[in-house]
């Protein structure tokens, strides 16, 4: 727990974040294969608040028996008829690229059906950017909203690779309504320079590239251990001066198994809820685990449609 943190907190955090995105206009989503309860559920929950507005893509026999079985009512909502999860996901992308959709929402296909859709060369819905994950985490314990970066996609990203890894998780914090200036900690073992742990050394680089303009919009420190990253006294302790010690609220892990592993230890040791979201790709894509509670989805939908309503909205600038 933070040292200044005082007490333990409720899970208040998704709450703000939900109501800030009942503010603005439901995101049309397309909705990849939501052939069992959770995912069709987790899409109309979302709807029903006036976060998203879903098109549900696939077998249309086995999504309408899903309703059916579990009372969900799917009345005046569209679906797009398609046999099986890797047609789904293919439609899903192609209606992407026919402006049917701001958002894709993974359903109860495995993450690697829909990513190879949307990572394909040809057809996918790549960027320049490298495509990442980010869990946005309500920590009971934590004053600040937390993102652990990435612990789902890339599973040993090299120093360009987390250059866009931090560069999305700060566009998603600035542009989804967070704050400005995230303090992004960049993680390892210790918080000392050295050629025997590679990560210390990439970590270093990337906070140079920062200081170079090669990463904007946020304020990075690194390395740093998860202790001196997350807690003000731990940092004290060891000597570490600076805006992100003790108050991080963007947490960059070394490498997939590093980030999964906090990722769930924070949601199974700290009672914290997580949201996920992908980034990178030419809409945000929601990302959500069969683990999620009904609120965590929905958090997931709310930081995606913040960010892509930030996008729409950001859009006639860049094109001015």
């Amino acid at each position: 727990m933070p040292a200044d943190s005082g007490e333990v907190r409720s899970h208040t955090k998704y709450d703000r974040l939900i109501a800030a995105a009942k503010a603005v206009p439901p995101v049309p989503t397309i909705v990849v294969h939501p052939c069992d309860e959770t995912s069709l559920r987790g899409a109309l929950d979302s709807a029903e608040a006036g976060i998203i507005r879903p098109l549900l893509v696939g077998p249309e026999a086995k999504i309408r028996n899903t309703a059916s079985k579990h009372g969900l009512d799917i009345a005046g909502v569209e679906i797009i008829d398609v046999p099986h999860s890797d047609a789904a996901a293919a439609k899903g992308v192609e209606l992407i690229h026919a402006a049917k959709g701001e958002m894709l929402m993974k359903g109860s296909l495995h993450t690697d059906e829909l990513m190879r859709s949307v990572t394909a060369k040809a057809t996918g819905l790549r960027t320049d950017r490298r495509i990442s994950h980010v869990f946005v985490m309500d920590v009971p314990a934590y004053a600040d909203t937390l993102f652990v970066t990435d612990a789902a996609i890339n599973i040993f990203p090299d120093l360009d690779d987390k250059r866009d890894i931090i560069q999305n998780a700060i566009d998603l914090f600035t542009q989804a309504g967070f704050g400005t200036l995230p303090r992004v900690a960049i993680l390892s073992a210790v918080e000392t320079v050295t050629p025997k742990i590679p990560s210390t050394i990439e970590a270093a680089a990337l906070c140079k590239m920062a200081d170079r303009g090669q990463i904007t919009g946020g304020v990075l420190d690194g390395p740093l251990a998860f202790d001196n990253a997350i807690d003000v006294e731990a940092a004290r302790i060891k000597g570490i001066k600076s805006e992100v010690a003790g108050r991080a609220q963007i947490l960059v892990v070394p490498d997939l198994e590093a980030g999964n592993m906090l990722a769930k230890n924070l949601a199974y040791f700290a009672n914290a809820d997580s949201a996920g979201i992908v980034l990178g790709a030419r809409v945000p894509i929601v990302l959500t685990s069969r683990a999620d509670s009904p609120r965590a989805r929905m958090a997931s939908c709310a930081v995606a449609a913040l960010h892509a309503d930030a996008r729409r909205r950001l859009a006639p600038i860049a094109a001015a």
